[in-house]
């Protein structure tokens, strides 16, 4: 059983009861990412997550490391572009101790000095280890081009000169005006009782401030065109996008039925036609992503260099047929229950509900039932995914990101990217 409640504070609690388990998974999570920075402060909040892990006022980095193995349980975090969170997963009986700890954790934090110049060294570390891993490298390349100029096209870790300039004043500013009520969400799931928890919650959270800066801003522009960077590399890396819809768009669930037979599952026309019919790549695969006001879907592949070209012809390729036919019959019915098998098994743990709650209140400010989500894949027809294949796969709408060696021959013109 769901259950929301608003707290006198803003805080939302939201709540999902699994009885036969024996766990419970508890998030903290912040209605804010790196989209609401500036740009002089690109990074801030990804820093801000570092540093509400150096210790409080109370606790040390250490006795809060110490406090979560003593009870065998989980603690981690996470920077998005839309949102943060703070989570643990511990056993039922170690609830009220969970509560404490990330309270203390988003509310105190210390922000001393010392840690904060650490913590510099760690996060550059972090954004070399980007620089060194072409796979995401390639998509952050892609990203930034795409949607340049955006701060959805910025990367979450920000880059070297901005996190070298942040202080402790900005650090603590940011936390004072972003850290508040009306930005917390709290979701939990596993064996609990709502009531009880929402006492816990209401005296660890009864001082926080009710609301901090508003933030404004519209969804980004699509900018195609064509990215090739030369990187002495064992294998190119290619990331080609394309527009897709946002979070809470009536037609999201024919895009993920386009999205699985497009290159979303191992039976998928990409993975089938350029890896298993023609061996040009190892890894080859599509995916969406989606924002409140925006959305993208990807394409990723590796493959040598030599083959670079082939692998981009056939993507678009693919994507003409996907808007010259209706998939078949099989296509829909085995994408149908791909997508519903993957649902159901990936929300058997506390921890996914807890994810899954938190994210239905970020975007949808309500919670569809298990059976209200299958209803709605299963509605989808072999029409509504040509449909929206159109409006995903138009003409001039791709963006590609070649990352790899030798690419001085290669040539991608407007025409052999061409929709039509």
């Amino acid at each position: 059983m769901i259950r929301r409640e608003l707290h006198p504070t803003g805080l939302r609690l939201v709540t999902e009861a699994m009885p036969h388990v024996r766990s419970v998974s508890i998030g903290v999570w912040l209605t804010r990412g790196s989209r609401h920075e500036s740009d002089a402060r690109s990074g801030i909040a990804h820093f801000v997550e570092h540093m509400l892990f150096k210790g409080t006022e109370g606790r040390s980095a250490e006795d809060i490391a110490q406090e979560i193995d003593s009870v065998g349980g989980h603690l981690d975090a996470f920077t998005s572009k839309e949102y943060a969170g703070y989570y643990i997963k511990v056993l039922d009986e170690h609830l009220p101790k969970a509560v404490d700890l990330l309270s203390d954790i988003v509310r105190r934090p210390r922000f001393a000095p010392d840690d904060i110049e650490k913590e510099k060294k760690v996060i550059l570390e972090e954004i070399k280890m980007v620089e060194d891993t072409p796979d995401d490298l390639v998509h952050e390349i892609l990203t930034e081009r795409y949607w340049r100029g955006h701060p959805l096209g910025r990367p979450i870790l920000g880059v070297p000169a901005t996190v070298e300039a942040l202080s402790e004043k900005a650090l603590t500013s940011y936390f004072a005006e972003t850290y508040v009520a009306s930005n917390f969400i709290v979701s939990a799931a596993g064996n609990l009782d709502h009531d009880r928890l929402s006492a816990l919650i209401g005296e660890a959270f009864g001082g926080v401030p009710k609301s901090g800066a508003s933030v404004n801003g519209s969804g980004p522009a699509d900018s195609g065109g064509v990215t090739i960077r030369e990187k002495d590399l064992e294998q190119s890396h290619i990331a080609i996008a394309s527009p897709a819809f946002p979070q809470s768009h009536d037609d999201r669930f024919a895009a993920y039925v386009l999205n699985t037979v497009f290159g979303g599952s191992m039976s998928s026309r990409l993975f089938q036609n350029i890896r298993e019919k023609r061996g040009l790549a190892y890894a080859v695969f599509s995916g969406l992503t989606a924002y409140r006001d925006a959305g993208m879907l990807t394409v990723y592949a590796g493959c040598a260099a030599e083959n670079v070209g082939e692998v981009i012809d056939l993507v678009v390729e693919e994507m003409r047929g996907m808007k010259r036919e209706a998939i078949t019959g099989a296509e829909l019915r085995r994408s149908k229950d791909h997508l519903k098998g993957s649902l159901m098994l990936s929300l058997e743990s506390t921890s996914s509900r807890m994810t899954h709650l938190a994210r239905q209140d970020i975007y949808f400010d309500r919670h569809d039932t298990l059976d209200e989500t299958l209803a709605r894949i299963e509605a989808v027809t072999a029409e509504d995914v040509q449909r929206v294949a159109a409006r995903h796969f138009s003409s001039g709408s791709l963006g590609v990101t070649v990352l790899g060696p030798d690419t001085e021959g290669l040539s991608l013109p407007p025409d052999r990217l061409d929709l039509a």
